[in-house]
């Protein structure tokens, strides 16, 4: 898989009643959800997927049944940071072993090293990887952020194409178009003009809560009609600025129960929206046919 574009969902994983397991039969019908709108890429184990609260096992096995599921219907990108290097490796190489099209990787994460060790940690993941290796900036939470002049860097090693850039920051997107790397926007608020400045595609939480309107969205920029494109975004973009501005997975998973996808709860320490909340957030809905 060379060449990675289009919509790109990090599905949520979708828990039991008590948030104890992964409840397998509903997360892989969420999938099927997501792949039936046309999504171009499913990603495991992302952080709209709560990698954060999974096990080690957890982690492997949503990766392992997601990519025998999704069985060529979709690009497969298996989220597989860690906070050393070894255990991104091992993460990485079964992610592989078991059927994923590129992995995504961040820099290692609380009190990490320095930009000299993180240059040295894509080394190593990308040299061990015989599939291409999406960085993923989310600096955020992850206390490092990758700066344009970092990511030119990284693409001088082979087999680093690509970033996720989750600043929300149209600018820091403007810069990341200008290295000549392939650049996924991670920023909800800021999709449409991101995709219009010239992203390959999108790495989209909310796509599990509107994945018909962000793959029309994704195909009329792609295909030059803008005006159609921002008229759609209009209807959108409330929800966005929504989720952006409150806990990000409770709001995506509320917004998802809340238009029919069987999703869950977020697994504690992570709660529900109060209600002042989700009335808001339904609100902000109101506008999605």
């Amino acid at each position: 898989m060379s060449n990675l574009s289009g919509v790109c969902v990090p599905v949520c994983t979708v828990f039991d009643d008590n948030g104890a397991q992964v409840a397998e039969a509903r997360y892989l019908a969420h999938v099927d959800r997501m792949l039936e709108s046309g999504v171009d890429i499913i990603l495991p184990c992302g952080g709209t997927g709560e990698f954060a609260y999974l096990s080690r096992e957890e982690k492997r096995r949503l990766i392992e049944i997601t990519a025998k599921h999704v069985d060529g219907r979709a690009a497969v990108i298996a989220q597989t940071s860690a906070i050393y290097l070894q255990d991104t490796l091992a993460t990485t190489r079964h992610a592989i072993d078991h059927g994923a099209d590129a992995v995504m990787v961040l820099p290692p994460y609380f009190e990490g090293p320095d930009e000299r060790g993180v240059i040295s940690h894509y080394e190593a993941v990308a040299k061990a990887s015989s599939v291409p290796v999406m960085v993923y900036n989310i600096p955020v939470h992850s206390g490092f952020d990758v700066t344009p002049a970092l990511f030119e860097k990284l693409l001088e090693i082979d087999g680093i194409d690509y970033i996720k850039d989750s600043t929300g920051d149209l600018i820091r997107i403007q810069e990341l178009l200008q290295t000549g790397g392939k650049i996924f926007n991670g920023g909800d608020p800021i999709t449409f003009p991101a995709l219009a400045a010239g992203c390959v595609g999108c790495v989209w939480g909310s796509v599990n809560f509107l994945p018909d309107e962000a793959v029309t969205l994704y195909q009329l920029v792609s295909s030059g009609q803008l005006n159609e494109a921002a008229s759609l975004w209009r209807k959108l973009v409330d929800s966005q600025l929504f989720v952006w501005s409150h806990q990000y997975n409770a709001s995506v998973k509320a917004a998802a129960r809340h238009r029919g996808f069987d999703v869950g709860d977020c697994r504690l320490p992570v709660l529900p929206l109060g209600e002042a909340d989700l009335s808001a957030l339904h609100a902000s809905l109101a506008s999605i046919s």
